[in-house]
Parts: structure tokens; sequence; C-alpha cells
């Protein structure tokens, strides 16, 4: 098992100065980091590289920084559709310089793009060639291309794990992976331990936090299915602990959370990785 955090965890934009994250990653136990990347999110490749190596830690990205809403593979123009792989091509483009091992997401769709109608019958068909076309990419660049399902306030393309099974079966890429955020199911699923098992050895990594975004075990989430549920399948892949920090000023608020479940960080991290080292451990 590997675990690492969102960089939202510590801060709302990566740049130079936000190094000392991987520093206290490493301080808290943690395997890697996953940066939040986008055309606003301006830092050194080389430098965060080299630092993240220095200290044995394993970096992955995600769309989190500035996202033209034209560039989506979901898109029904096929332009968009061409700037959404251009785009996303870019972002695996920097994971690469930066040592990066995946990029993960909702990269399918945009995020926050929700279209309220049934979908037409070619929509998955053109997600799944762009998908296709972006995971050979990545592995021309020895990065992982990986899908994350979201609620339905977030997406209207994959909200489930069987949807993203359905997508990346599609998109029939050995390059392809799923990563399930526990957060975001809570609205979809009643079943996280079917879900899990749905997905199977497609699991690349699991981003851990409450219902409402706080700290893992502090909700009502059924850790104990979940748990129960990585371990039949031999989940070995990743563990990352993902919210917004709530004692930054008003990032949390920007980013639609509007209570104070991450005042603290290093509790966050720290408290989180005890209950999910303990939970699989039984």
């Amino acid at each position: 098992m590997k675990y690492g955090t969102h960089s939202y965890v510590f801060i709302d934009q990566w740049s130079d100065d936000a190094l000392w994250i991987l520093d206290r990653a490493r301080e808290l136990g943690l395997d890697g980091v996953e940066v939040g990347v986008g055309d606003d999110v301006i830092f050194s490749t080389a430098r965060v590289r080299d630092h993240a190596a220095a200290l044995g830690l394993e970096l992955s990205v995600s769309p989190g920084g500035l996202w033209p809403l034209e560039c989506d593979l979901s898109s029904d123009d096929a332009s968009e559709r061409a700037l959404g792989l251009a785009w996303h091509k870019k972002r695996v483009d920097e994971a690469a310089a930066m040592g990066a091992t995946a990029y993960a997401g909702s990269t399918y769709g945009h995020t926050g793009v929700v279209k309220r109608r049934r979908p037409p019958d070619d929509e998955y068909m053109n997600i799944a060639a762009g998908l296709h076309a972006l995971a050979d990419y990545g592995a021309s660049q020895g990065v992982t291309i990986v899908i994350e399902p979201m609620s339905h306030f977030r997406s209207h393309v994959v909200n489930t794990p069987q949807q993203a099974v359905r997508l990346v079966d599609m998109a029939d890429h050995a390059n392809l992976g799923i990563l399930l955020d526990t957060y975001h199911l809570v609205t979809e699923i009643t079943d996280y331990a079917a879900g899990i098992r749905a997905v199977g050895d497609r699991l690349w990594g699991i981003h851990a936090c409450e219902n409402n975004r706080g700290r893992p075990g502090t909700g009502f989430l059924p850790w104990a299915d979940i748990f129960a549920a990585m371990r039949e399948i031999g989940f070995e892949g990743w563990v990352t602990f993902e919210t917004y920090n709530s004692g930054l000023g008003d990032f949390a608020f920007e980013r639609g959370m509007f209570h104070d479940v991450c005042p603290d960080p290093e509790a966050y991290v720290r408290e989180g990785l005890a209950f999910i080292k303990t939970g699989l451990a039984g």
C-alpha cells in the first residue's frame, strides 16, 4: 500500500514556494504527493522532480487550476474534443517533466459541466476514443491515465464505479486506471464494497475523505465495508488524502466547501493515516 496527500490539503495553488509540502509529506510518513495543475499553475518541473526524488517521494498530478471550458473530451463538438485532448496532453507533458507517474481526475469531461439530458448514443464512444488517444500518449511519456468518477453535482458523464469500468473497457488501453473518491461516491452508490469489487484490478487508487470531505473516520461512510473490499481484491495501490485546507483564508469557500473540516492539515493527514492503517490491518 502507498499513502499520499493532495497538495490542496496544505495550499491553494502549487508553486516553487510549495516544495516544503514534500518535506512535510515525508515527515508524516507518506509515500507521495498529488499536485493540482492547470494553465495558471506556474512552477519549475525540474525543481519539484529533483526535490521529490531526493526524498524518495512519488508524484501524481490532477487538473485543479485553470482549465478552459472548451477543452472537453465529452463535448458534442469535435473541435472542442480535440482541444480537450491537446490540453490534457500538455498536463501529461508536465507530469512527465516533473517525474510524476500518473495523471488522474475527471479527464473524460470537464469538471463542473453537468448537462441535464439523456446522454447521446455516441457520447461514450467519443469520450472513449479521446481517452484511448490520451492513454496512448501517456504510455509514451511513462504516465498512467487514471479516471475518477465524480458526483452528479460535478459531472454528468461518470458518477459510479460501474460507469468508470464501462468507459475504461470501451477505451481499451492498458494504460488506463480508475481512482475512487469516497466523498464523490456518497451521492452515487449505496454499496461501497460492491463498487470496489466492480473495479477490481483496475483500481489505481482511492481518495480517502468523509461524506463532508472531513478526515476519514469522522463521518458516516461504511469504512468497515470499504476496508474489507480493499483486502478482498488485494488492493496495493494509492490511498491519498484529499480535501481543501479550510484554515487557509477563503480557499475552501472558493472551492465550494463551506464548513471547517480541515483547519489543521497535518492533523488531518496524521490522524487519517492512523485510521486507514488500523482499519486495513483489521
